[in-house]
C-alpha cells in the first residue's frame, strides 16, 4: 500500500465507481494546472492508487464473468486466442 495515503483512505476500500469518480476529479485538478507541483505529485500517487484499485476491480468482475458463461458441458467456452469468452454486461 501506497505509505502517503492514510490508514483510513486504505481501511475503506472504494467502490470502482467512486474510484472512478475520484480519478476523474483528480484529472480536472491537473488540468486546471492551478495546483502547486507538490500537490500535484500527491494527487498523482493517488491516482496511481485508484487506477490500481480500479484495474483489480474490473479483472476479478471478469473473473467472474468467465466462470459464469459455460458451454451445456460445464466447461468454458474458449475463442481463437485460447482466452475464454466471455459475455458483455
Amino acid at each position: 500500500m501506497n505509505a502517503n495515503l492514510s490508514q483510513e483512505q486504505e481501511a475503506i476500500p472504494l467502490s470502482f465507481e467512486a474510484a472512478f469518480a475520484r480519478l476523474e476529479e483528480i484529472l480536472e485538478k491537473l488540468n486546471a494546472g492551478t495546483i502547486t507541483l507538490d500537490d500535484s505529485l500527491k494527487l498523482y500517487e493517488e491516482a496511481d492508487h485508484l487506477i490500481a484499485t480500479c484495474n483489480k476491480r474490473l479483472n476479478d468482475a471478469e473473473r467472474k464473468i468467465e466462470i459464469l458463461v459455460k458451454n451445456r458441458n460445464g466447461e468454458l467456452t474458449f475463442g481463437n486466442d485460447e482466452r475464454p469468452l466471455t459475455q458483455e454486461l
